[in-house]
């Protein structure tokens, strides 16, 4: 496999790329497959992307396709479709390769995810720090609306007498708005709250009608899998090795950190964390030796310094003790890298970006926070270690304790640097007090 990205537009080589205009997409191919869509069944295009397996690129790694088909039967109102580009995961910036440089890509599969699932409108929620990213994606919206693709004519001027609205949503640079139902509230135009579930946004999303949420990159495969069918989607990635989904296709993936060329690349799930670093970004900067990797946004947790040979795909979860893969984004450390003040800045992170609405993760993020500046500037005790790992584990969905899995991010970074490097945490300690008793 060469280093050559499949995404139709954007070169592998950073000096080469630049945006690709609505003429440049159309002569390279693009729409083309909308075109074909539209002489498809909807029922039929469901049915693609659920064979070819595609799963969710945004984090959950749910699949497309199954998603689509939980939406109930169009009844003559309005449903939608919505758009995660919020992308505020830290170290997580491939999403914003595609709205960069080739944001028809991604609107191509808006229109054809649309007329699959019979839906109306289209808002694409994207981050609100990303100004420049926001103009690039409304003036493609725009090409795409005067050259018919978007409108009241129906889809590609008129071959289809389904007709879709889409619409730019600028996000308030809340983190919590990267979770499905917090972007519905911010698109709704309330305060970023995430939803208690169910009822789940296929059946009552915005505005309490069916609603798809999908993320970019998602999207962006779409055309692609449409193009060269189901088998040649398959041929990139693997089989899960533990029995479980496969990991199909190629994905984006961000490595940043200590490596010596930081950047976006396409390669297959699977591909294993050492070759992602040493034969992509160049290798560990300055030679040094790995210590570790937050393997896809600092929610998912860590890889050890052992796990160097992690194969990057769903199955990552529970095979290394992460929460999952995520967005597949890495960020790399080197063997002089403080773990707990590693540790101690994603607990900051979380603790502001906590919507509060639950008291486990108001409160718990909080804690975590002030137990790791204690421990990091040599004032805590070897007690703290432990309730700070008890504070972790009582708070998060999978205890059951909170509306949704912010608090789960929290919890898992905290508790997989602790665990994977406790002794680096028991040598800033304090040796625990023990209790003074009189004498008998």
């Amino acid at each position: 496999m060469d280093k050559q990205y499949l995404m139709r537009n954007i070169p592998a080589k950073r000096e080469d790329r630049k945006l690709v205009s609505y003429a440049e997409y159309v002569e390279r191919g693009g729409y083309e497959m909308l075109k074909k869509a539209l002489l498809m069944q909807p029922a039929d295009i469901v049915s693609t992307i659920k064979d070819a397996e595609l799963r969710g690129r945004g984090g959950a790694g749910f699949p497309c396709g199954m998603k689509w088909s939980f939406l109930p039967e169009a009844d003559g109102k309005p449903r939608y479709l919505c758009i995660n580009c919020d992308e505020a995961e830290p170290g997580t910036f491939k999403d914003r390769l595609l709205v960069d440089f080739d944001p028809h890509s991604v609107i191509e599969g808006i229109a054809i995810a649309c007329y699959a699932c019979k839906l109306d409108a289209a808002f694409f929620f994207i981050r609100g720090e990303w100004a420049e990213q926001a103009k690039v994606m409304q003036d493609a919206i725009n090409e795409a609306y005067a050259n018919g693709i978007f409108g009241k004519q129906g889809l590609m001027n008129g071959a289809s007498d389904f007709a879709v609205e889409c619409t730019l949503h600028r996000g308030a640079g809340a983190y919590i708005c990267g979770e499905e139902t917090a972007l519905l509230e911010a698109v709704e135009g309330k305060r970023g709250w995430p939803r208690i579930k169910p009822p789940f946004p296929a059946v009552s999303g915005l505005f309490g009608r069916p609603t798809i949420i999908n993320n970019v990159e998602t999207l962006a495969a779409v055309p692609l899998i449409l193009e060269h069918g189901v088998e040649w989607w398959q041929s990139f990635g693997c089989e899960s090795s533990i029995g479980g989904a496969a990991s199909y296709g190629m994905k984006l993936m961000g490595v940043s950190g200590h490596v010596n060329n930081p950047d976006v690349f396409e390669v297959p799930l699977g591909i294993t964390l050492r070759d992602l670093v040493d034969n992509y970004a160049g290798g560990m900067k300055d030679g040094r030796a790995f210590k570790g990797a937050i393997a896809g946004g600092v929610s998912m947790g860590i890889l050890g310094p052992d796990q160097f040979d992690a194969e990057m795909d769903f199955d990552i979860g529970r095979k290394y003790d992460v929460m999952g893969l995520g967005t597949a984004c890495p960020t790399v450390f080197d063997e002089k890298t403080d773990m707990i003040a590693v540790a101690r800045n994603i607990a900051r992170f979380f603790k502001n970006e906590s919507c509060g609405q639950c008291t486990p993760c108001r409160e718990g993020a909080d804690w975590i926070y002030k137990l790791l500046v204690r421990i990091e500037s040599g004032e805590g005790h070897l007690k703290d270690l432990d309730q700070l790992l008890e504070v972790a584990g009582s708070m998060g969905i999978m205890p059951g304790t909170t509306i949704c899995g912010l608090s789960d991010g929290n919890n898992w970074a905290v508790r997989t640097i602790v665990n994977k490097y406790r002794s680096e945490f028991e040598a800033r300690c304090k040796p625990s007090l023990v209790p003074v008793t009189a004498n008998p």
